[in-house]
């Protein structure tokens, strides 16, 4: 099983995000179980979502505590919490790219990437949500997901202008990480 934590403000699609992720999986063939974690109910408050997948049905239904992979979709939450906490040796984090936000120290298998996702959705969707950049970008890192699966989930979650955009800032999310990964 693999288990996906995604930190982010209450309104920055975190909740849709998982979703993308999990249908993405599902249409590979996998199991996922996509579930959002919030506190209190307001724009702006620190929430958590979730991604567990298997290749045989998730009964597990508790918070990720040491997931395989991260995505962070507002790295100030880094400066209050410890948003690697727990995260797996060789595990994998993509993180929104935020002015003086700083990565905490890692081992020395794991792995981050931080792209500038909300510049990325402002050349191709409009509007300063990074999602589908650093879900892109999550494709490149792990290896879990190909190109394809994503593009087959956003065209299902969206249409007409916004399915265009939201796929053009994936391919370019998966395109700053690949140049990444050979730099």
């Amino acid at each position: 099983m693999k288990e996906i934590r995604i930190h982010a403000r209450a309104g920055q699609g975190a909740i849709t995000t998982a979703a993308l992720l999990g249908n993405a999986y599902f249409l590979k063939g996998m199991y996922p179980y996509a579930f959002p974690h919030f506190g209190a109910a307001r724009m702006g408050a620190p929430m958590n979502a979730f991604v567990r997948v298997d290749t045989k049905p998730v009964r597990l239904r508790s918070q990720i505590y040491e997931p395989d992979y991260l995505v962070i979709v507002d790295a100030t939450l880094m400066r209050g919490y410890n948003c690697f906490s727990g995260l797996q040796d060789k595990g994998v984090a993509i993180i929104n790219d935020r002015e003086g936000v700083a990565l905490p120290k890692l081992s020395a298998q794991q792995k981050a990437y931080v792209l500038p996702a909300n510049d990325i959705a402002m050349k191709t969707i409009g509007r300063p949500l990074g999602n589908t950049a650093l879900l892109g970008g999550f494709c490149a890192a792990t290896a879990e997901l190909d190109l394809e699966a994503l593009f087959k989930a956003i065209k299902e979650r969206f249409s007409g202008k916004a399915q265009e955009a939201n796929i053009a800032a994936a391919k370019e999310g998966f395109e700053f990480v690949k140049k990444m990964m050979k730099g």
